[in-house]
């Protein structure tokens, strides 16, 4: 069971809860996810089964796309609806200034991440910090937002106006925090009160897979699951890639290094190469050496190759 699934995933599980049960459903232990949701966050999560689990780290990178939910006339401990809110005195912003504020959040930003985050500082997850009663001091990072449009503006209630908006950036960014410093701009709270993620990379929404879907599929039995199974290498385009003889196959399996007789891509030496094989498809991932390509990830198993 070796491939991407691409799930839609809902409110409220967490990402650790999605792997979970694809790792039962696929009974396999290798499965891990592209990038974390929120719970209260849904829409598309890769889930990499078996093989594809070791080729995560080169999707960690992909860009995102969000469609965000911002809520102004109060500020929340985790910048978020699942936070303890507390409203702000004086009525919401307009928005003509909320899309004027817009503006200066695009492109290269210096952006702080949210209290209650994955962040380690001194050792630990500063969101535990936070729940200990601490404040955790969290260094600014550089993000790059390259699209943030208003998509949709609810006043009904002019103290507390909504507004939708749509996010492309860059991986590691926090739509929280973008939520949060949208209304210190405009002087007003605001928190983030939905998020869905409409893309990651290759993977978009329209194509996800919902986890009732899944459990039918799985329930039919393996073939079932792997047609919702995207190939191990979907995504991976701009990686450099050579072609192995099955006889070269034989030879990286074991460790060795070899000359492949497609030649090297012309690369750094610390570029990573993705192996593939007519015979055996993705084989893993290797490295050039000295004019040589040294494996450095295999995913296939040793047994199943017979040089030709």
């Amino acid at each position: 069971m070796d491939g991407i699934l691409v799930i839609a995933k809902p409110a409220g599980p967490t990402s650790h809860d999605v792997v979970a049960l694809v790792r039962r459903l696929s009974a396999t232990k290798k499965v891990g996810h592209g990038g974390t949701l929120d719970p209260f966050a849904t829409g598309v999560l890769p889930v990499f089964v078996g093989s594809a689990a070791r080729l995560v780290e080169y999707h960690l990178g992909d860009a995102k796309a969000y469609r965000a939910t911002v809520c102004f006339g109060a500020t929340s401990t985790t910048d978020d609806l699942d936070g303890e809110l507390t409203p702000v005195e004086g009525g919401g912003p307009s928005r003509e200034a909320v899309e004027a504020a817009l503006a200066t959040f695009r492109g290269p930003i210096v952006q702080r991440p949210p209290a209650y985050s994955a962040v380690i500082v001194g050792g630990r997850r500063a969101y535990a910090l936070a729940r200990a009663g601490e404040r955790p001091v969290l260094k600014d990072r550089s993000v790059r937002i390259d699209r943030l449009e208003l998509l949709g503006w609810d006043d009904t209630d002019p103290d507390r106006p909504i507004a939708v908006l749509d996010v492309e950036c860059s991986a590691g960014t926090y739509v929280r925090a973008i939520a949060r410093d949208l209304g210190d701009a405009v002087g007003s709270g605001a928190y983030l009160g939905a998020l869905v993620r409409t893309a990651s990379g290759p993977f978009r929404i329209g194509d996800a897979v919902d986890l009732d879907a899944v459990r039918a599929a799985a329930a039919t039995g393996p073939d079932g699951l792997r047609r919702h199974l995207r190939p191990v290498d979907t995504g991976l385009d701009a990686m450099a890639r050579v072609e192995l003889t099955a006889t070269e196959v034989a030879e990286v399996v074991r460790g060795r290094m070899v000359s492949p007789a497609a030649g090297l891509p012309d690369v750094d030496e610390a570029t990573p190469i993705l192996l593939s094989s007519e015979a055996f498809g993705v084989v893993g991932v290797g490295v050039r050496r000295g004019g040589r390509l040294e494996p450095d990830k295999i995913l296939i198993e040793r047994e199943s190759v017979v040089a030709g």
